[in-house]
């Protein structure tokens, strides 16, 4: 600084500059803080459904997941990724899309299921607990072919919940008691729960490209899509888990794909080490 210069910055001592900085910065605390939000969100879910309110659980569920998608991308747009963010968010994810989704589905509909209503519930609950802890565990591995390959490993939390509460979405829409019965939710429920703990490859939508080309048509269609979010919101989320469930086979084809070129790539590197080292 200048000799003279005005500074906001108080003056510092040579043995004050050493002296490492006590506390955290601020932008460490925001991706937490929303986390929490997200928590706050999914917790909220219960008591609507304790309370009957099945719009209000459900639109609080959507926001944890909104808020789930952001808070990762908060901490690494500030540098602020740590251990413990990555611990909080697994709890958070645990509560907001696998215990409330639970108790939310079991309050409206699997209590009146005799004697396995709440084994179904918590099947969903535990799948969704086994998800995320085998997700910790693999995070300083190295070798994860899924993930080297853009795809994710089952279904992720967040759409798991959405998928469990899509018969819900459906009796919302059309006010039909069909889509109420124990019955036909308890299969949906304990197929949803597999797909979170399966080793089905689906598609991961951070490791999706556009093409030049391509990029308005998609934010005109993310337009669209907003717009009949807000518009007839039940019905549009009918739809984009009915496109997500059938998207999962042609995830699974274009992984089996990408394992193929890898193993032909492989196989060619080999013949051509050996060739190298035959000697002429």
């Amino acid at each position: 600084m200048r000799h003279g210069a005005w500074s906001d910055t108080p003056f510092r001592t040579p043995d004050e500059e050493r002296r490492p900085r006590r506390g955290i910065p601020l932008r460490a605390v925001a991706p937490n803080a929303v986390t929490a939000l997200a928590l706050c969100f999914g917790l909220s879910s219960v008591r609507f459904a304790l309370m009957s309110k099945w719009e209000l659980a459900v639109t609080s569920i959507l926001f944890a997941g909104i808020l789930d998608g952001l808070d990762g991308r908060i901490a690494r747009l500030l540098r602020a990724q740590s251990r413990f963010g990555a611990e909080l968010d697994s709890l958070s994810d645990v509560v907001a899309f696998g215990v409330s989704p639970a108790v939310v589905i079991y309050l409206w509909s699997l209590q009146y299921l005799p004697q396995f209503g709440w084994t179904i519930a918590l099947a969903h609950a535990v799948c969704c607990a086994l998800r995320l802890a085998r997700f910790n565990a693999n995070i300083d591995v190295d070798e994860q072919p899924h993930k080297s390959a853009g795809f994710l490993t089952g279904v992720p939390a967040p759409a798991g919940a959405m998928l469990a509460l899509l018969p819900l979405y459906l009796w919302l829409s059309t006010g039909l008691n069909l889509f109420r019965n124990p019955y036909g939710i308890a299969p949906w429920s304990l197929f949803v729960a597999m797909l979170m703990i399966s080793n089905v490859a689906s598609f991961s939508w951070s490791a999706l490209r556009l093409r030049q080309g391509v990029r308005l048509w998609a934010l005109a269609a993310i337009a669209l899509l907003g717009s009949a979010l807000i518009s007839t919101p039940w019905t549009t989320l009918s739809i984009l888990c009915a496109g997500y469930v059938v998207s999962i086979p042609f995830g699974v084809r274009s992984y089996a794909r990408v394992r193929r070129l890898r193993a032909v790539a492989a196989d060619g590197s080999v013949r051509d080490s050996a060739t190298a080292a035959t000697p002429a």
